[in-house]
């Protein structure tokens, strides 16, 4: 019976997704404003234009009237820079920089947590977010209570820290983090403790302007808690084109979970466009694809395009480290230009390359990190999976151009990953595990890249 009633929330076609993706709440000014002229390289270095200031496109939040850009700062991998002690810390001057960028070009909702960039991200975001005036920016940040302490007093104090670090007096969108795991784990973390009835009371009281959730987990946690007697005000899950029906580990199809939200009139905001950056970086075959239709676009484009589509997204969120991926992101979403029924084609034949790949499904958020023994896990299967998209995955020894893809992983490897964080120094310990969004099993994913490593060290038949 499970099954069943699983494969029936899988089974909503692609023509119900396209119902409820037309332009109809999209707002957008009319004037084309170029800004620097050396603002027109794309995150793949193809000529993308002029980036407009007043084309962003917004959506209207049906429960509080906020205009909300499209495009959402994701405030998850704010840049490091090494300071004169030696130690690694956030790079305020170019967050600031990225910032005032972002708002002067449309961009109004930032997202943050209070686990981000090893505890860093609020803190760095509230600096360069103060600078601006209060009504120019939406802030969003989470309730982290992940790791262990669930008690009322930890989830107060987290929430008073959140606003002191943002330097605000008011939150306007906070979420209950990373729900979904089991209904135990929403109880212990939000329900028994008093800590959602307290947040609630916040809410009436206007120091949170909405509330919701971020999902990740199992079907039967997200209808439950969309069940309960509570009014969410939005809620944050994992969209993109190859999730929308073939979500890996313990997430859900974003077509069943979109269509739900849809039913209750919450808007969704969405994060993992691009899948940890796998779908700006698809195979060959793919990638040829895309440019039959569009020879002047990008993977990436093609991610956001989809991801901002459909009428009930609030805003589609990206972690953007580079001016370049900003200034192209923007492109993209000033304004929308939302898919047709042939570039839908074109992705779902695109999809079905995807999930025949070798591809990891890390997104590289780095909840796994800090890894005890030092292990970089993002950058050991970020790496794989670059090699994987660029068609590099050997099956055999005796493989065309054997030498040059062995070459091409073995010397990558060792420049994107330092030898002692590699994954032949992984122990098995399991604590990374648990953490993982995405359900990876990682210890078993490094046995797996550090075998396939020994391979090509050796120049062992596969």
């Amino acid at each position: 019976m499970k099954n069943e009633k699983n494969k029936n929330k899988k089974d909503i076609s692609r023509r119900s997704f396209l119902k409820t993706v037309g332009v109809g709440s999209a707002i957008t000014a009319t004037t084309l404003v170029g800004c620097k002229p050396d603002n027109t390289v794309s995150a793949e270095g193809g000529a993308i234009g002029e980036v407009p200031t007043d084309q962003m496109t917004y959506r209207i939040n049906p429960h509080t009237g906020d205009k909300v850009s499209l495009l959402g700062y994701g405030c998850m991998r704010w840049p490091l820079r090494t300071n004169s002690k030696g130690e690694e810390e956030v790079d305020q001057d170019t967050v600031n920089e990225l910032v005032d960028y972002a708002i002067a070009h449309g961009v109004n909702y930032f997202d943050t947590a209070p686990v981000y960039v090893r505890g860093w991200s609020e803190a760095a975001t509230g600096k360069a977010l103060s600078r601006h005036p209060r009504d120019k920016y939406f802030i969003a940040t989470k309730a982290s209570n992940m790791r262990g302490d669930n008690t009322f007093a930890t989830g107060v104090a987290m929430y008073k820290k959140s606003m002191e670090d943002l330097q605000v007096d008011y939150l306007d969108y906070y979420l209950l983090h990373n729900i979904g795991r089991s209904k135990e784990d929403f109880h212990s973390r939000f329900i028994d403790n008093g800590l959602l009835e307290y947040l609630l009371k916040e809410r009436e009281a206007g120091r949170i302007r909405n509330l919701g959730w971020s999902f990740h987990g199992v079907v039967e946690v997200f209808d439950y808690i969309l069940a309960q007697n509570i009014k969410w005000d939005f809620c944050q899950i994992q969209l993109n084109y190859q999730d929308w029906k073939y979500a890996t580990g313990m997430n859900v199809n974003a077509e069943y979970l979109n269509a739900e939200l849809v039913k209750r009139n919450i808007p969704a905001i969405i994060m993992e466009p691009l899948l940890g950056g796998r779908l700006a970086r698809v195979p060959v075959q793919a990638f040829n694809m895309m440019k039959e239709i569009h020879p002047d676009h990008t993977p990436a484009q093609w991610a956001f395009r989809y991801a901002g589509t459909p009428d009930n997204v609030l805003s589609v969120l990206s972690g953007m480290v580079y001016m370049e991926h900003l200034q192209e992101n923007i492109r993209t979403y000033a304004p929308l230009v939302p898919l047709n029924e042939k570039e839908y084609e074109t992705l779902e034949q695109v999809t079905d390359i995807l999930v025949n790949s070798n591809y990891i499904q890390c997104t590289e958020c780095q909840y796994c990190m800090p890894c005890p023994y030092g292990l970089d896990i993002p950058g050991v299967f970020g790496h794989y999976n670059r090699i994987v998209s660029a068609g590099y995955r050997l099956k055999s020894s005796k493989d065309e151009k054997y030498k040059e893809a062995r070459r091409a992983f073995l010397v990558g490897y060792d420049r994107s990953v330092p030898k002692l964080r590699q994954a032949s120094h992984c122990i098995g310990c399991d604590i990374c595990k648990p953490l993982c969004p995405q359900r990876i099993n990682i210890p078993s994913e490094m046995r797996r890249i550090d075998a396939y490593t020994e391979q090509l060290k050796q120049s062992l038949d596969f």
